[in-house]
């Protein structure tokens, strides 16, 4: 950038690739103007739209499909603890008190600690080659389960089941960013974590089936295992074999294509691609307030997602429901959940706005919560059920759109993989939380838990506001600053590998 004096400044967008020459006819350089009038050309960043769609279009065949089957077979055997719960685990491997409560928060610890590192794996070894080989080694954890055989057994293997799952939401947000644009990849997102949603739906279903099967020598929650842990192992070797390792290397793409794909993460999605890993440059994106802010919000958001990740089979049961009818309830709220989330996602992309989505979606979540503690749910089941609809809305929703938020706002490749590393752990670290609330011998409304959980909803939303209200003066600030009106795509992405420390960078909320 010129000096700000200058009666002009130029932004370029630094395209390397000569074949990008032939579409210069449709390279146009729009202006905008500055608040004291100075003309400002900046380089349009969409050369060729047919081949943008052709392009997006190719990627959302080739790479969202396997992403999203494996993503759904992580939350099916990180969820299906719950389905058992409703069968004879607890009877089978005689958990008695509090064991149940603290088998659930041994997972997260390994959740917690492990996913950075293995996040540096990640981007050292590529992540089309590591999260198919995390899928199978929780594939595999899930068989071993079926030979559990008392609580220690299980505590062991939901241990090494935290571990190998910690990675792998972050490990596909990073996947994800090396491929779109920024304001298209809440909608992708959204489409992977639908599953997660679908999953829960669709355990209750498989445990539906599943429980009604009369075997001589195995229960029924070990036959639920035995199943998702099989089918898990054949979708990792799958995706271990089609997953694009990058864009050079994606096979259904023309070297044309590939040529205007890389422009498109260059200009629009994160600073230049496959360099090595720097510890000393990726750990900076904490010298800015608003990360910290960022995480504490995951860790606020993480409460109400953990507690219906881990304990809605037993919301539902608490309004009278059998063990059959308690598996089948959970279908219809979670599938609800998966759809209101593509709504947000979608149109959070449409209108390139993540905050006030955010906000929503985690209100929806805390009425749920306080409708569901309210009433008397033996009576009103019908209110009761309401509100278990609520709850969903916008749980999957707001884990979405905080974590496309701040990879948003994080161009530099080895930041984003830190920040992600940290804060959906974070998100997943409030299972520790939930876990620890829903005591016994509250059984079986919950009401204190319910409470807490609402009340984490409510501080979460204080910190959304905030974060928005900061980005939103820090920009106008830097406009005044500079003398120029710009906003947070106008400059290439891979002009800002410092961030908020390079005074072209606006945020984006």
């Amino acid at each position: 950038m010129k000096d700000k004096s200058a009666s002009e400044i130029d932004i370029q967008a630094k395209v390397s690739h000569s074949s990008l020459d032939s579409a210069s006819n449709n390279l146009g350089v729009h202006q905008i103007t500055s608040n004291n009038g100075e003309i400002i050309n900046i380089t349009d960043k969409y050369v060729d739209k047919k081949l943008e769609r052709k392009v997006r279009l190719k990627l959302d065949l080739h790479t969202l499909p396997l992403i999203c089957i494996l993503y759904l077979f992580n939350a099916l055997n990180k969820g299906n603890i719950s389905n058992a719960k409703t069968n004879t685990i607890e009877a089978d491997l005689d958990i008695t008190g509090d064991q149940w409560n603290l088998m659930l928060s041994i997972f997260y610890i390994p959740f917690v600690l492990f996913a950075f590192p293995l996040s540096l794996v990640i981007k050292r070894f590529n992540a089309a080659r590591v999260l198919p080989v995390l899928a199978f080694t929780f594939g595999s954890i899930n068989l071993l389960l079926v030979s559990a055989f008392n609580f220690s057994g299980l505590m062991a293997g939901r241990f090494f089941l935290g571990l190998c799952e910690s990675a792998v939401l972050p490990g596909i947000i990073f996947y994800l960013s090396t491929f779109y644009r920024r304001h298209e990849l809440a909608s992708r997102l959204s489409i992977i974590y639908s599953f997660s949603s679908i999953a829960n739906a669709f355990s209750g279903l498989l445990a539906f089936g599943v429980f009604q099967i009369e075997h001589s020598v195995l229960h029924g929650w070990q036959i639920l295992f035995l199943l998702e842990g099989s089918l898990t192992i054949v979708v990792a070797v799958c995706a271990f074999l089609f997953l694009p390792r990058d864009i050079q290397s994606a096979g259904f793409l023309t070297e044309e294509e590939k040529q205007y794909a890389q422009y498109r993460v260059e200009t629009d999605s994160s600073a230049a691609q496959g360099g090595t890993f720097e510890f000393r440059d990726a750990i900076k994106v904490f010298r800015s307030p608003v990360t910290f802010a960022w995480l504490f919000e995951e860790l606020c958001i993480g409460v109400p997602l953990n507690s219906i990740n881990n304990w809605f089979p037993q919301i539902i049961q608490a309004m009278g429901k059998s063990t059959v009818q308690t598996n089948l309830y959970t279908v219809a709220p979670n599938i609800w959940g998966a759809v209101i989330l593509l709504v947000f996602a979608f149109s959070s992309d449409h209108y390139r706005v993540r905050s006030a989505f955010l906000v929503v979606a985690i209100a929806a979540t805390l009425i749920g919560f306080v409708v569901y503690g309210a009433i008397d749910i033996t009576k009103d089941i019908g209110v009761g059920y309401f509100a278990c609809f609520l709850m969903t809305t916008g749980a999957s929703a707001s884990s979405v759109l905080t974590s496309t938020w701040y990879n948003n706002n994080t161009p530099n490749e080895n930041r984003r993989v830190v920040i992600s590393a940290v804060g959906i752990p974070l998100a997943n670290a409030a299972g520790l939380i939930s876990t620890n609330i829903f005591r016994p011998k509250d059984a079986p409304k919950y009401l204190p838990a319910l409470g807490i959980t609402a009340g984490f909803g409510g501080l979460a939303i204080v910190v959304v506001v905030g974060i928005t209200t900061f980005m939103v003066f820090d920009n106008r600030r830097r406009d005044k600053k500079q003398g120029v009106t710009l906003k947070y795509n106008d400059v290439p992405t891979a002009d800002l590998r410092e961030g908020p420390s390079n005074p072209n960078f606006r945020w984006m909320f």
